[in-house]
This record gives structure tokens, sequence and C-alpha cells, in this order.
């Protein structure tokens, strides 16, 4: 259904739904209630990197920027829901030729409150970040998004994340006579007994023939004396059967991992103005991965407009903040550019 302020999923009938709001974000933020956000996601103005026209980003020294931007998150912890999550994505800066690494220092001092754990960075690749012609450092072409959850039961819809990556890989079935030769070869020159053998030979030819008729995309075979057990000593299902049968098989289905990693090119809007826009394409990911449909979604930062864009894209609502009133105007603008959106809860 469509929202309305009798809806009990948002008993606060002040909450400004699908809003972009000019002013302050610490205080807009503060009248919020508890646990009304699903998702804030945002990307604060850099250390000393550019004038966006307000305060946040032109402090002196790095702690300072550090601090006010704690301010603001302790209030992004308060507001959000115990299934929530928040992104934030920080740039860094070299100052004095020295990179100061300010993302990770402020990643380190959110988790150091004790009210978020520290779930990924993920790491947004740049695919035409600015040329530049550096002759002592190479050119900056990632950024980090900090994903935080208040507890562990923050909602994470796994597959939905790049899912048009998740097309499983088809198998080249030409070299088809040559699969599991050598673990044969391997079962009979390993220590195993004869009947581990011949267990290791029957389930390494069941599996093959799945592999052969399309249940399974490929397999690996682990055999006792001949491969190293995992890793760091971990006792789990294969360590167990390496032991107790003398070998195990893992089974692989052709599905992509998924990465910390989000690929784009820098977004370039028409009529903008202002000095750093962060794709839609990064923002839907995110909103995938992180929120549900019809969920609520907050940017104390919302500059060019991009997490309201993709909201409305999704089907997911949103509340903006930003204290520059121009950015605030094409914010709007751009959101209201969009045309038939249904959105329902």
């Amino acid at each position: 259904m469509q929202y309305t302020p009798e809806n009990p999923q948002y008993p606060d009938n002040s909450l400004p739904i699908n809003q972009i709001l000019c002013g302050d974000n610490l205080e807009l933020i503060q009248k919020l209630p508890d646990c009304s956000i699903h998702l804030v996601i945002t990307s604060p103005p850099y250390f000393q990197q550019r004038d966006y026209g307000g305060g946040m980003g032109n402090e002196t020294e790095v702690n300072e920027y550090i601090d006010k931007l704690l301010c603001l998150f302790r209030e992004c912890v308060r507001v959000v829901k115990n299934d929530g999550s928040i992104v934030f994505n920080i740039g860094d800066k070299y100052k004095d030729s020295n990179l100061l690494l300010v993302p990770y220092r402020f990643a380190l001092v959110a988790t150091e409150t004790g009210l978020v754990r520290l779930v990924n960075e993920i790491t947004w690749v740049k695919r035409n970040p600015t040329p530049r012609q550096f002759r002592r450092r190479l050119v900056s072409s990632t950024e980090p998004f900090f994903h935080f959850a208040k507890s562990d039961d923050y909602f994470y819809d796994f597959k939905a994340f790049l899912a048009d990556e998740n097309t499983p890989k088809q198998r080249n079935r030409k070299d088809s006579t040559k699969l599991g030769k050598r673990y044969f070869e391997l079962i009979t020159e390993s220590d195993l007994s004869e009947a581990e053998k011949t267990m290791a030979r029957q389930e390494l030819t069941e599996v093959i023939q799945e592999v052969l008729q399309g249940q399974t995309y490929d397999f690996r075979m682990k055999i006792r004396g001949i491969h190293a057990e995992p890793f760091g000593g971990q006792i789990g299902g294969r360590t167990l059967q390496l032991k107790n049968k003398g070998f195990t098989i893992i089974r692989m289905h052709g599905n992509k991992l998924k990465r910390d990693v989000i690929e784009t090119s820098v977004a370039a809007v028409k009529g903008n103005k202002h000095p750093a826009i962060y794709p839609v394409e990064v923002v839907e990911e995110f909103l995938h991965l992180l929120t549900p449909a019809g969920s609520l979604v907050l940017d104390p930062f919302m500059g060019s407009g991009s997490t309201a864009v993709a909201c409305k894209k999704l089907g997911r609502h949103y509340i903006g903040y930003d204290i520059n009133t121009e950015y605030c105007k094409f914010a709007r603008q751009r959101v209201s550019d969009i045309q038939n959106w249904e959105l329902s809860l």
C-alpha cells in the first residue's frame, strides 16, 4: 500500500518522506525518531578537497573533521533500525605528499564507539578516473564504501547484489574425456587404504557424471597425504572428511563470487553544479543488497541527489538533507525528472 501518515511502519507523522530538505543535517536528523530508517547511505564532503558551499570538509585538522563526522554518525546509528545498515563513502587526502588515510581513520573511530560493527569495505573502482600525470605517485582510481551494521540481524539480499553477474558459467565440454583423470592417478599413488581408494574412485566417478549431465559445473578433490589440509587448522566438514574418509570432493556450481568491488564510470550529469557526483548505479547496488522494496533511506549529504534518484528508480522511500540551497534545488529537479514512479509498500 502507499505510504500514509497512519501507516504504523512510520508512527511519526512528521517524517519528511520523499523530501530533500535544505539545512544543517545534524539539526535535521535530530528530529527523526529512533529506529525509523532502514538504510543510511551517504558521501560526506571530503577533507580539504573541494568547497561544497558549507562548513563540512573545510576543517584545518583531519581529527577535527573526523570528530564532526562522528557526531553525525552517532545520530545515524540512533535513527537506523536494528536490522538496518549505514554506508559511508569517504575519500582520502594527500597533505605535504603524505596520504592521510582519512577513510580508515574514520572507520576505526566509528567501530571503537561500540555502537556498530564493520561488515565490509566495498571498493568502488572508477573506470574513468580524472586523468592526471603524477610523476611521484599513481593516479587514485578507487574509493571505499564502509558498510556498518547495528546488529547481526541486518537485512542482506546476497543474491540481489550485482545480479547481472549471477549467470552461471557454461562448461567447455571439449575436455570431458580428461575430466578427473589426474585424480584417479593420485588416488592410486596415495597412501589410502584399499577400502578408502575404492570409495574415492566411486565418489569421483559420481561427481564426474554430475558434471557431464550439467548438474555441477566443476569440482575439486583433495586427498589425504597429497593435498594440504585447509589453512589455519580449522575443524570443518572438509577437514573431517580428509581425516575420516581420506578424501573430500568440493562441488562448484559456476556462480561468480560476490566480491567486495563495484566497478562503474564516474558520473556526469548535464546542468549539475555539484563538484563531485557518485554514480546512481553504485547506490542501486547497496539498495539491492541492504534494503527490501518500500524501505526508507536517509542521505544526510544528499548533494546532487544520486541517492534519491536510485530510491525512486527502485521503489524505495528517501529523506535527504543538504546545506547548500542550490544543490537541493538541483537534486529535487533531478528526482522529479524521473517518470512513471509507482511506489508501494
